[in-house]
């Protein structure tokens, strides 16, 4: 059994870096005094004057205020017309731009340049680059080659960001600023000089000496054991026989992340010494690319997400879901980015046909427009989409804009921006500044707990080829949906209190201060639920040397006694009331001691009979434990409709693929589904868009 007084030293060093996290994001701004509420979402879309001939500029803006843009977004891929010689800084070209769209009334988003290098650059420092996991030198002819590890790509970046502070210091055509765009390596990481050199930094930062490093990751395991940190490489699969150590794996990722949110607090600093303190300052983040962490950026003002749902890669619902894209993917991003800083917008969203997809396929009419409700409906202080004109040359001469090649007529997809956005100014005649949150809406609110160590080291150790860390949560976030609860994704810094259900799925990763605040959570009232592959090791990926998941074991009034994963052709059952259900992914088999109620059980396999969900009442609340991961999640939904219904807390029971969610005094429901859906608004309600049937890519509003 693990030492309680090394249990105890595990829990003294996460709440260190707990508190330093949240002394962290004191620092930031308090991200609600930029928008006001009666604003609703404002809708913008990206324009780059330097990709487009000087002569069309003034009549290119004047269309975007035409059709009815607030904002436009400047810069971000600029460097090289912003620097074109090594120190020799030009804005005259960018002065005119922004002065062109403060005269069709049009707020900007100031970009800093550094996802795009200029190659003088590059070519004088070919050190600064990247290096992918085959040992290839990233090269200048795109964007995100460098590495953020570089301490000369960093002294670039700070000299030019600098440069467009002083410049734009007091300017209040300035609306926000952005940070980079999609900072990340698109799903690589860096193993460049430079990243071996701070990575070994990071560790000895957090380790402070090699022994300390090698009792942590285990390192007297095939002999790894290091005499200084100088010899620790960034761990590579693809440059070993067998699988790397998975607590350098682990470390590696959050020392990636660290990395690229470090790179963009120095940003952040040197732009605030500078700007208007009622401009915000933001970066725009893929939910879905690991190598980065939105949870980690609470030293900018807020977080803002990308958003592509048609490109091959997400089938959404029924036949033609591959045109709408799944119902939980805008609001996933919504109930993810949102709680980080307390608010969140769009910066980039699909404005239809893409042209770097797995397939690029037309997008269901209706369904932009859809999207953008969506985004409202989550809470977004704003939607701006990529970009206002399709280009004609570059590497994305087939991604779709708001207006056509032509260069004046609007896309079928830019119509659908031009409807939402007179739908949004017709709303504002209906807000009410007073309006509350219905009570037995907020009475489910809900919490699902997300730390991504969980993922990154389930992704590294998935155990089955059918494991998924994102696919597992999902099955639980979209029963959320399905029972109309409103959701925040929050991480272990929030408060627990304020949320009447939590779920914190495939929780692998934890310690005993996380386990006591759990138990005080449940004691106080709450409903906890928890899945497979909870509590089976602590922070610094090591089985916990006692019985398997047993920190957890008092919570959960049950032993884990052993998981089990069958091939991708068996198919497991488990019997829940009369309803027979099936998994074969994974499955966690307990043994609950008396008092713990058994609501499923196993009912195939030689364990046959053997508990698979249970429910465990500790003080004035309830803690779940669901063994199994199913394939369809039906399993997941009856389990939490059960949770609610014996806490006496009213849910709703909505189709796949239709949401609704309130916001500021509106109800919004949209529809991913195939088929109609005939919401229940009320007789005395008001509709003011759209109707009580909902067809598949449309929206109602009402209040």
């Amino acid at each position: 059994m693990l030492p309680l007084k090394t249990f105890r030293h595990v829990a003294g060093v996460c709440l260190c870096l707990l508190l330093a996290w949240l002394s962290n994001a004191a620092n930031a701004q308090s991200a609600d005094k930029f928008f006001p509420k009666a604003d609703l979402m404002p809708i913008g879309s990206y324009y780059y004057p330097e990709q487009w001939p000087h002569e069309y500029w003034a009549r290119d803006l004047k269309k975007m205020a035409e059709v009815g843009f607030d904002f436009t977004h400047f810069g971000e891929f600029a460097w090289a017309f912003i620097e074109p010689e090594e120190g020799h800084f030009d804005f005259k070209w960018l002065d005119e731009a922004v002065e062109l769209a403060h005269q069709n009334g049009i707020k900007v988003i100031m970009c800093t340049s550094s996802p795009t290098p200029p190659v003088w650059l590059e070519q004088k420092h070919p050190e600064v680059l990247m290096v992918n996991e085959l040992g290839v030198t990233m090269q200048h002819g795109s964007r995100q080659q460098c590495s953020w590890s570089s301490p000369v790509y960093r002294e670039y970046v700070s000299k030019m960001v600098e440069a467009i502070a002083r410049h734009y210091a007091t300017d209040k055509r300035i609306w926000g600023w952005q940070l980079d765009n999609e900072p990340s390596h698109y799903g690589q990481y860096d193993y460049s000089p430079a990243a071996q050199a701070s990575f070994q930094k990071w560790l000895k930062n957090k380790y402070h000496d090699i022994e300390t490093l090698n009792k942590t990751w285990g390192t007297a395991f095939w002999s790894i054991r290091y005499s200084d940190f100088s010899q620790v490489r960034c761990p590579n699969n693809k440059e070993l026989i067998a699988q790397a150590n998975p607590a350098a794996i682990l470390d590696f990722k959050r020392f990636s992340a660290d990395e690229v949110t470090g790179f963009m607090g120095m940003q952040y600093d040197i732009l605030r010494k500078y700007i208007l303190p009622e401009q915000w300052i933001t970066t725009n983040l893929m939910p879905t690319h690991d190598q980065v962490d939105p949870t980690r950026f609470t030293n900018l003002d807020f977080v803002t997400y990308t958003k592509y749902l048609v490109a091959g890669y997400d089938k959404g619902l029924g036949p033609q879901g591959f045109r709408m894209g799944s119902p939980t993917s805008i609001a996933f991003s919504n109930d993810l980015f949102r709680p980080i800083n307390g608010t969140t917008g769009v910066m980039e969203l699909q404005p239809g046909q893409v042209n770097w997809g797995k397939f690029n396929s037309q997008p269901m009419p209706g369904v932009v427009r859809m999207w953008i409700w969506h985004a409202f409906a989550g809470g977004n202080k704003f939607v701006c989409n990529y970009r206002f004109k399709q280009p004609l040359t570059g590497g994305e001469q087939y991604h779709y804009g708001i207006i056509g090649t032509d260069g004046v007529t609007p896309s079928r997809s830019g119509q659908e921006y031009i409807k939402v956005i007179k739908e949004m100014k017709s709303l504002k005649k209906d807000y009410d500044p007073n309006a509350k949150m219905p009570k037995d809406y907020a009475s489910r609110l809900t919490a699902v707990l997300y730390n991504p160590d969980n993922r990154w080291e389930e992704d590294n150790q998935p155990q089955t080829n059918q494991w998924n860390f994102m696919d597992h949560l999902m099955r639980y976030y979209g029963a959320l949906k399905e029972l109309n609860c409103p959701v925040d994704v929050i991480t272990e810094n929030k408060d627990f209190g304020k949320y009447p259900v939590m779920i914190a799925p495939a929780y692998e990763l934890l310690d005993a201060k996380l386990v006591e605040r759990w138990t005080q959570y449940v004691e106080n009232g709450g409903h906890l639920v928890l899945s497979c592959r909870t509590g089976q090791k602590d922070r610094n990926d090591k089985l916990w040397e006692m019985h398997y998941s047993e920190p957890i074991s008092k919570l959960i009034g049950a032993k884990v006694s052993f998981y089990d994963l069958l091939p991708d052709t068996v198919w497991g059952t488990v019997k829940m009331g009369l309803k027979t259900y099936k998994w074969n992914n994974w499955a966690d088999v307990v043994d609950p001691v008396p008092g713990t109620e058994t609501w499923a059980s196993y009912s195939n396999q030689y364990y046959a009979g053997r508990a698979a969900v249970i429910n465990h009442k500790l003080g004035k609340g309830t803690v779940t434990f669901v063994g199994p991961d199913t394939d369809d999640g039906e399993l997941e939904k009856a389990t939490l409709k059960k949770v609610y219904e014996q806490a006496g807390i009213p849910v709703a029971n909505l189709p796949k693929g239709v949401i609704l969610e309130w916001r500021d005094g509106f109800w919004v429901g949209v529809n991913y589904s195939a088929k109609p859906y005939l919401v229940p608004i009320p007789a005395t309600a008001k509709i003011l868009i759209g109707s009580k049937i909902l067809n598949p890519a449309d929206v109602v509003v009402w209040k």
